[in-house]
């Protein structure tokens, strides 16, 4: 698929939820948002409230739909759940996820311990790569994916400057920023981290969807 016509597919419900309706529609982290296009794959992050809501889950949930995430957030969750952690391969309705990890290496909110989780996912011949919540890590710099969605905000995560240098580590076609304008962060920093990027790589700033 032409990344173009991908980048269309994607939509930002605020914070770190996106969903990406290809030829199985896949939501990553719904948080705060309105009745939306139900989804046959959830990939949830870690078990915080603003990743792990099983209110939002509910309403983007279908009688079909597959639940991928870890131990901790899928004890508050129903359905049917894949339990799995950084290292894990899983096909799940078409789509190859591999799952990493997400974690701070200069703060305490998401110890690399906890096994908190990114993905990549492969839809419709399109790599994705969905950071969670982390720090510029490592792992980073192995990874081979068209699309990345890594956070802005700083304080929980990494800062508009480090997400700069983990997009130019990480080397997407497209980088896509996220983490901003819900509970810490803003605008700015979506376009601090495209400027800083500008003539290196190109980065789509989405415009937040309500459903």
């Amino acid at each position: 698929m032409d990344l173009r016509e991908a980048v269309k597919k994607i939509h930002w419900l605020g914070h770190d939820a996106m969903r990406i309706d290809g030829s199985t529609v896949v939501m990553v982290d719904p948080f705060q948002i309105s009745a939306t296009k139900p989804a046959d794959l959830i990939l949830i992050s870690h078990e915080h409230y603003d990743h792990t809501s099983p209110q939002d889950v509910a309403k983007v949930w279908k009688k079909d739909s597959v639940i991928v995430t870890g131990e901790a957030s899928a004890k508050k969750l129903k359905g049917e759940i894949k339990i799995v952690a950084p290292g894990d391969k899983l096909s799940v309705k078409g789509v190859e996820i591999e799952v990493g990890p997400a974690y701070n290496i200069n703060k305490d909110f998401h110890p690399k311990a906890a096994g908190m989780l990114s993905f990549v996912f492969k839809l419709d011949g399109v790599r994705y790569y969905h950071a969670g919540d982390t720090d510029f890590i490592p792992e980073m710099k192995q990874l081979d994916v068209d699309i990345a969605f890594l956070p802005v905000s700083g304080t929980y995560v990494m800062t508009a400057e480090e997400a700069v240098e983990a997009a130019k580590a990480i080397n997407p076609k497209i980088a896509i920023p996220m983490h901003y304008g819900a509970i810490i962060g803003s605008e700015d920093d979506a376009k601090k981290f495209k400027k800083a990027l500008e003539g290196q790589i190109e980065v789509v700033i989405l415009q937040k969807e309500t459903s």
